[in-house]
Order: C-alpha cells, then sequence, then structure tokens
C-alpha cells in the first residue's frame, strides 16, 4: 500500500455513525464527520434505532450527510415493521439521493413482542429487491464469533448465505478483536459458497467500562489480556486510548496483512482515533 495522497486513506474505508439526540450531539457529529472526510471514505452509514425508534433522526442525518457531498447509506431494520412502512421508507430514501443501505433483522425494544410482518434479515433483503430492483446496493450483517442467538456457528454461517442468495451485494463484520476469527470466518464463508465480500468491522477502544458492556451484550469476544489491561487502567483515559490505538492499529495490520481489501469503523461520533488509526496504518513505519 501507498501512503496517504491528499489525506485520503490509501485503504478503502467507510464509517458508521449513530443519529445524535440533542442539537449539541448533533453539532460535534458534525465537526466529527468533517474531520473523518479528509479520509475519503466509500460512504458513511447511519444506524437505526430498535424497533426503529430513532428512524426520524437516522434519515436526517443520512441527508445531512447527502447534502455535504458523501455518499452515504442508511440502516433499515424489520422486527416489528410492516412491508407498507417498509415500502414507504424505501421511495423516502430513493428521493434524497441514497443508494445504499444496510439491511439488519434488528432489535425490538424491551417489552415489545415480536409483531411486525418480517421475521430475519434475508426477507427483508428480499423485499428490497422485489420492490427496487437493483436501485441499492444492500450490505447486511454478519458475525464472526457467531451472532448470539445463534443456535450454533454453522447455522448463522447459514443465515448469512440466506442474505446473499435474497441479494444482499456484501457485508459487514461484528466487531471483533481476534483476527483469526475473521479468517476463519471467511474461509467457511467461502467454503459454503459464500462469494460476497465480507468486510471486517472496526471498534476504536477508547471508553472502557462502555466497550466492555457493549461487547458483553451483543456477543463480541474481547481477548482476555485486553480485557485485564483495561480492567488494570481504572480510570487513566490517557493510558486506555493510547492502548487502545495500539492494539486496534495491530489489528488492521493483520487483517490487511491476511487479505482484508479494505475496514468498516465504528465511529462511536468521534474522529480522532480514526484519524489516528488510519495514519498509523498508511505512514512508512
Amino acid at each position: 500500500m501507498s501512503s496517504s495522497e491528499g489525506g485520503k486513506a490509501a485503504f478503502p474505508i467507510s464509517l458508521e455513525f449513530f443519529p445524535p439526540k440533542t442539537e449539541e450531539g448533533a453539532a460535534k457529529l458534525r465537526k466529527a464527520r468533517r474531520a473523518l472526510y479528509a479520509l475519503k471514505p466509500e460512504f458513511c452509514s447511519v444506524t437505526y434505532g430498535a424497533g426503529g425508534s430513532t428512524q426520524q433522526g437516522t434519515f436526517d442525518t443520512v441527508a445531512e450527510i447527502l447534502e455535504e457531498g458523501v455518499p452515504a447509506a442508511s440502516h433499515l431494520s424489520c422486527v416489528g415493521a410492516t412491508r407498507e412502512r417498509v415500502r414507504e421508507e424505501l421511495h423516502m430514501l430513493k428521493s434524497i439521493g441514497v443508494k445504499r443501505l444496510v439491511a439488519l433483522r434488528g432489535d425490538l425494544p424491551s417489552g415489545y413482542g415480536m409483531g411486525g410482518e418480517f421475521q430475519y434479515a434475508s426477507e427483508l433483503v428480499e423485499f428490497i429487491r422485489a420492490e427496487t430492483g437493483d436501485d441499492f446496493r444492500i450490505e447486511v450483517a454478519c458475525y464472526p464469533e457467531m451472532h448470539p442467538q445463534a443456535r450454533s456457528p454453522q447455522s448463522d454461517l447459514q443465515a448469512l448465505a440466506a442474505k446473499v442468495r435474497a441479494g444482499a451485494n456484501s457485508a459487514i463484520t461484528q466487531y471483533f478483536f481476534n483476527p483469526d476469527a475473521y479468517f476463519r470466518f471467511v474461509d467457511d464463508a467461502r467454503k459454503a459458497g459464500i462469494d460476497v465480500p465480507i468486510v471486517p468491522g472496526i471498534m476504536p477502544i477508547a471508553n472502557s467500562t462502555q466497550l466492555l458492556r457493549f461487547s458483553d451484550s451483543c456477543g463480541a469476544d474481547i481477548p482476555r489480556w485486553i480485557r485485564l489491561r483495561l480492567q488494570a487502567f481504572g480510570d487513566d483515559t490517557a493510558s486506555i486510548r493510547a492502548f487502545g490505538l495500539d492494539v486496534v492499529t495491530q489489528l488492521c495490520e493483520r487483517l490487511r496483512a491476511g487479505g482484508a481489501q479494505c475496514f468498516h469503523f465504528y465511529t462511536m461520533n468521534q474522529a480522532k482515533p480514526i484519524v489516528e488509526i488510519c495514519r498509523r496504518i498508511v505512514l512508512p513505519g
């Protein structure tokens, strides 16, 4: 890989944001986006709350990114949704210039039953294709360390295969810190006939308490040596961030050396960690 040119990452990346809940949060996100646009991301995606709870915020943020001249992808979840609601959302997203979707099953807010007309993300992908043809590039999720609700690694892989058969163009992984889990997953996917790109999802480490809590809930494994180091730092934020930069940079370098073609960064609406990681993995030495 060559070094950066005009600030652009010499390695294709995409970025994920979540919709801010306050005007202050919106202002901070705009500032973070401006810093991250120097990396020339392929696209920026915006998450979608449980049961569509951030729907308007998601679409508003997507529209802002498009107005800033950057390709934007909207998350679209289907649990609890009707076909008519999804049809309306697809029409609206197409009308504002969205060309890429991240299609997910999604989670319902606590206390709600399953509801809706979709059960699996593959059904959502199939519906999008039936309604819009090839108007959207469709990304789906996958799980190198297995979805926490999957019965087995094999059934989880079959779920990804179903999404690809339904029309998904590529898959973005849940974040992970063990590169071997990613490589093994890609090998298994290829053996299963899944030939779409499988993009590693990368989570910077900036807040250890938040990361540990979130990882426990979503099934992402934090290797014991990383967990113990983070716990040993206590409230020493500077040490946590410095350690996190080293760990995630090394992860990205291992992934690149092993054949990964691009990265999808879970930004947590922050710019500095991603900018620094990309600087480290691009510049010589």
